[in-house]
């Protein structure tokens, strides 16, 4: 029987929620005070049989610092999510775009190693349980717009300008 522990955070971009597993690992979050709304983008083969409200440890310590400037705290936090080859691959992949430079989603998909992959990559962006450890905020649409973000453009003009200083 698995458990997770989820907590919100205050964040100058807005409450901040994840939910962590027993192991460490982010099953989901963003930028939103509800964590049934985060429960619905977990993947059911992922889902915790027990959610509790609590302490999240080196996750929840690393979204202080994140918020508070220390950019790359977010890179090594484990992430747990599933779904087909290509998404999971795409999502690695968005862990290795650095805060402050912000790719094109043809740009994106050119780093998946699949250019025609247009679509498919903004999808990895739109199923993205794991906001903020997985930055699909660092995708942009090909003329520079914002684009989407399931959070609200304006958490996302935020992140962005907090991440190009």
């Amino acid at each position: 029987m698995s458990t997770a522990t989820w907590s919100t955070r205050d964040t100058p971009a807005g409450p901040f929620t994840a939910v962590v597993d027993d192991d460490g690992h982010v099953l989901a979050s963003g930028w939103t005070a509800s964590v049934d709304e985060l429960l619905a983008l977990v993947h059911r083969s992922l889902s915790p049989a027990t959610v509790v409200e609590g302490d999240l440890g080196a996750v929840g310590e690393a979204v202080d610092r994140y918020h508070g400037g220390d950019l790359s705290v977010i890179d090594d936090v484990p992430v747990r999510q599933r779904s087909g080859p290509y998404r999971e691959l795409a999502w690695d992949v968005l862990r290795t775009v650095p805060a402050g430079a912000p790719v094109t989603y043809t740009g994106y998909a050119e780093k998946t190693g699949r250019p025609a992959a247009v679509r498919a990559a903004a999808g990895a962006c739109a199923f993205n349980a794991a906001a903020l450890f997985v930055p699909c905020h660092r995708v942009l649409r090909t003329d520079g717009s914002l684009g989407g973000f399931r959070y609200g453009l304006a958490v996302k003009r935020w992140l962005l300008e907090h991440e190009a200083v």
